[in-house]
């Protein structure tokens, strides 16, 4: 009976093509019907596989180590009778060259900096990169974004010198070198009888200066006094020498929540002429569920931001803001609830002028062309310059 030992000399002297061939087919022929027999051979294959890596690696490693002593006995020839006073042989010296030591000064001396520059630099790219990206990211439509409705005026841009001496007309302190094109507009409605008036924040927002405009082309050069970011309202006073005040404004302010599917209706200017848009509340709260403002069912377009948003009784209940980019008809108006309490806000503090609202509503009973007629003197164009 064979051994272990039997069996690997035989693996062997078949690995090695030892075998005579009458033996060697013999042994293919067992190896092919006998499972066990084929995966003792396999064993064997990989262990004398493993046996014969690490002794490579032995070889080479004894290759490495005899090169290495006869580097070590060449460097002690040439340092034989080099010694230093205590006896330790000196080591040999090494050759900088006078760039590459002025380069390891400098290294030494600002490491600490150009570390740092180097920082700034990679976080400068990566911040670069992240805003081209959000960059992109915004000047992709998205499906349900929210769109401020300022209008680009573009009749302005093509007709600079006819709106510079618009301006002048109302101001000839400033030359037209001194005035820039009016950009943008919007609408903004009376607060106040004394002129104060209410836009949306996003209208006036980077303004250098502002031109009020009624339905008739009576101009008024007005100021911001103050910005409401999170609530979109901002509040303008005229502070033109011509203006002698609105008279008594025939609405009133609604302080509480308007219903649920009531019927409203807003005046703007998305054009030049005063456009009238009619709809109803769709919901009590505005883009994304933001409780300060309505979502209503009116197709406004740029130039209605700042608007006043009226019910069938006249009672001013909002301002409108912007649209849903993926909704044509669903649109978002500040409350007026938010902008009372902004004014009894600044009222309280003191903040100059105490705001004289409207206390009585006039429209009240009146047909709908009727109110048009009494509230077109009180809607504005804002008329923005950079």
């Amino acid at each position: 009976m064979k051994t272990e030992a039997d069996y690997y000399a035989l693996f062997e002297a078949y690995r090695s093509e030892e075998l005579p061939a009458p033996e060697r087919a013999q042994l293919e022929h067992r190896l092919a019907a006998d499972p066990d027999f084929a995966q003792h051979y396999a064993s064997f294959t990989q262990l004398t596989t493993t046996l014969h890596a690490y002794g490579d690696r032995l070889s080479t490693r004894r290759k490495l180590h005899a090169i290495q002593a006869d580097m070590d006995a060449e460097a002690a020839v040439q340092l034989a009778g080099e010694t230093l006073e205590t006896g330790v042989p000196a080591m040999p010296t090494l050759y900088i060259s006078p760039v590459e030591r002025k380069l390891r000064e400098f290294w030494g001396a600002h490491r600490a900096t150009m570390m740092v520059a180097a920082s700034v630099a990679v976080m400068a790219v990566f911040a670069t990169l992240l805003g081209l990206e959000w960059w992109r990211a915004a000047q992709r439509p998205s499906l349900y974004g929210y769109t401020m409705l300022r209008r680009e005026v573009e009749r302005i841009k093509r007709n600079q010198r006819a709106m510079t001496k618009a301006i002048q007309q109302v101001d000839g302190t400033k030359s037209a070198a001194e005035l820039n094109p009016g950009k943008f507009s919007g609408t903004g409605f009376a607060l106040t009888a004394d002129g104060y008036l209410v836009t949306s924040y996003h209208v006036i927002q980077g303004a250098d200066s502002l031109l009020i405009e009624s339905h008739d082309r009576q101009r008024y050069r007005a100021e911001t006094v103050f910005t409401d970011v999170a609530r979109d309202l901002a509040i303008l006073h005229i502070n033109d020498r011509k203006f002698s005040g609105f008279g008594r404004l025939p609405y009133s302010f609604k302080r509480g929540a308007a219903d649920l599917g009531e019927k409203v209706y807003t005046l703007g200017y998305p054009r030049e002429d005063l456009v009238f848009n009619d709809g109803s509340l769709s919901a009590r709260s505005g883009f994304e569920g933001d409780t300060a403002f309505y979502q209503i069912s009116i197709p406004v377009n740029p130039g209605n931001s700042g608007g006043p948003l009226l019910d069938e009784r006249g009672n001013l209940i909002g301002i409108i803001s912007g649209r849903q980019m993926d909704m044509q008809s669903a649109a978002f108006a500040t409350k007026s609830s938010y902008l009372m309490r902004l004014v009894d806000s600044l009222s309280a503090a003191g903040s100059g002028q105490p705001y004289n609202m409207p206390r009585t509503n006039l429209l009240t009973g009146t047909s709908r062309p009727k109110q048009i007629r009494k509230l077109q003197d009180y809607v504005f164009v804002v008329k923005v310059y950079e």
